[in-house]
């Protein structure tokens, strides 16, 4: 009898998983210089309404097990590979140990969004990353003369 509602519980749950995954894509794509009160003190200035959609978004946006989960997430070291410096993610080693300091009661929670923070931040990183090679493959190609021949002018008087 208790099982009736389990189908819609679920898909509750799993709507609220996914609209906090898309405001953690949102807040990792928009993280730069830009915070609140500088928007908004654009938007002023430009004598525009402000958009919630457009706003960067701060860790006090999120509901509360998001903004714990930020903070245990913070406490864990990097992982970076040495020899390319590519962002591996985070040691999770100490994760029960901060767990059990911190008395956290909803362990299942806070590592589904620490994980799930986890794996857009090194997507993130690891597309930046990318960008910026691109970019120096680019700029090494300009410098060669566009990647084409060479040409040598020589001149006799």
């Amino acid at each position: 009898m208790g099982y009736r509602n389990s189908r819609r519980v679920r898909k509750f749950y799993g709507e609220q998983v996914e609209a906090i995954r898309a405001l953690l894509v949102r807040y990792v794509e928009s993280k730069s210089d830009l915070d609140l009160d500088k928007y908004l003190r654009i938007c002023e200035q430009l004598g525009q309404v402000p958009d919630p959609e457009k706003m960067p978004l701060d860790t006090s946006d999120f509901p509360y097990d998001v903004q714990v989960a930020f903070f245990i997430y913070n406490q864990l070291a990097d992982n970076w590979e040495g020899m390319s410096g590519t962002y591996m993610g985070k040691d999770w080693t100490n994760l029960k140990y901060l767990f059990e300091l911190y008395e956290i009661e909803d362990k299942k929670t806070i590592f589904l969004i620490m994980q799930m923070y986890d794996n857009i931040v090194a997507k993130k990183r690891a597309d930046d990353q990318a960008e910026k090679r691109k970019e120096a493959e680019r700029k090494s190609k300009s410098k060669s003369g566009g990647g084409g021949k060479n040409y040598v002018h020589r001149v006799q008087g």
